[in-house]
């Protein structure tokens, strides 16, 4: 990680992950484009963010934001295990039955991919709040475990193997750990969520994806300290310089003896409650226990291989609707401003259903639930470029014009409109 002054991160690879970020946006733009751009784009952004009550401020001896991003730099936690909480507040209305109309969610039935597929699963954690088990050992063992009051979904990286278990439905997804090379990599990301390599699920992950994105445009600070998970730590505020982003701060609780980062908060610019609380309610740095990645399917769990639901995404399942074929074939993506406040502009295909998308009312052909969801989201707006509809979270926003025209950043619906305009 490159160094950081004491005001400002230097965040050298800004632009890179900015644009790995762009492409991301891209693919989710391809089904039910503005809902899923809205929600993918708000769900990637739990790599933001985390909050839970935790009392006390320890005397510590002061260290400048520099020499704090160091410490967590240097960092060398390989082992550990605990229980995080992390509850997403992105202001959204109830799906409902709308989940399933967006193409989401992988269901039990025959020739409907496996309810323990981590794809669709891990995905929860962009609402609501959940509470998850984690464990590392290493690179090659990490254990991560949603927990609901009668059921349990765990994803295991052990060695060569990569298991998930829905215990709600009995069913398992497996995948071999060089599978992950391909299609299948969000399931050995989303096992590895303990250790920091796939889905953002601790402080620590989410912590260095802000520090990655950072850049000149960013004021880091050290903010007093806190007690975590009965740990002394030390409090890194992060906060955009800009004006016009959806982001107030981020708060980052760094244990004072490993550097580990305890907990994420990260506050929206327009105030209340925190966007996405997560954080360590209790954390052991010893080495977990072997048995604690093993995992062997029980005799009459539905099992089922990496390679079977890639066959069956080649027959068809999971594509986009009728009114938005051509989807995946977007034009190329621009990106306008830089740091907080960078916008992605991108061209939906002429079939899309761009037109319904302006509108607010989505497609005649579209879900009644789908078309609900979209007008509670949507709010009509007009400039020189015409007019269009803007759909907005707490974080993200995304201005969706009559010509066909995206535009999506976690910024105000008011920069999204003079973007649009200067375009």
């Amino acid at each position: 990680m490159a160094p950081y002054e004491s005001e400002d991160s230097q965040g050298a690879d800004q632009h890179a992950d900015q644009h790995a970020g762009r492409s991301a946006v891209r693919r989710r733009a391809a089904r039910y484009v503005v809902p899923v751009a809205v929600l993918g784009v708000a769900a990637a952004t739990i790599g933001l963010v985390p909050a839970l009550a935790d009392s006390g401020d320890p005397d510590l001896p002061k260290v400048t934001a520099q020499e704090l991003i160091e410490k967590i730099a240097a960092s060398d936690t390989e082992q550990l295990s605990g229980t995080v909480k992390i509850h997403t507040d992105l202001g959204l209305p109830s799906l409902g039955g709308a989940a399933s109309s967006f193409g989401g969610g992988g269901g039990g039935g025959k020739g409907d991919g496996s309810s323990a597929d981590p794809k669709t699963k891990l995905t929860e954690l962009a609402s609501g709040t959940h509470t998850l088990r984690v464990a590392a050992d290493g690179e090659n063992r990490q254990k991560l475990s949603i927990l609901d009051d009668a059921a349990e979904y765990s994803v295991i990286h052990n060695g060569d193997d990569v298991w998930a278990y829905d215990s709600a439905s009995d069913e398992a997804y497996h995948a071999k750990a060089d599978q992950a090379s391909g299609k299948d990599q969000k399931a050995e990301k989303g096992a590895k969520g303990a250790k920091g390599s796939g889905v953002p699920a601790t402080p620590k992950e989410l912590t260095d994806e802000i520090l990655k994105a950072s850049g000149d445009t960013t004021s880091i600070t050290v903010d007093g300290t806190a007690q975590v998970a009965g740990r002394d730590a030390y409090r890194l505020q992060i906060k955009p310089k800009q004006s016009g982003s959806t982001v107030g701060a981020v708060t980052v609780s760094v244990d004072a003896k490993t550097g580990t980062p305890l907990k994420f908060t990260l506050t929206p610019a327009s105030g209340g409650a925190a966007v996405v609380d997560a954080g360590f309610t209790s954390v052991d740095f010893a080495k977990p226990s072997a048995a604690t990645f093993d995992f062997k399917p029980s005799k009459g769990t539905k099992v089922t291989e990496a390679d079977e639901l890639s066959t069956q995404d080649h027959q068809g399942r999971g594509k986009a609707p009728e009114e938005f074929k051509g989807a995946e074939s977007l034009d190329g993506l621009n990106v306008i401003g830089e740091g907080w406040t960078s916008i992605a502009e991108l061209k939906l295909p002429k079939d899309s259903g761009a037109a319904g998308l302006a509108s607010g009312t989505g497609s005649a052909d579209m879900p009644a639930e789908a078309q609900n969801f979209l007008s509670s989201l949507g709010d009509r707006v007009s400039g020189t470029f015409g007019s269009g509809t803007v759909y907005s979270t707490r974080l993200v926003n995304v201005l969706v014009t009559q010509d066909g025209t995206v535009y999506a950043g976690a910024v105000t619906k008011e920069a999204l409109v003079k973007a649009a305009d200067a375009a």
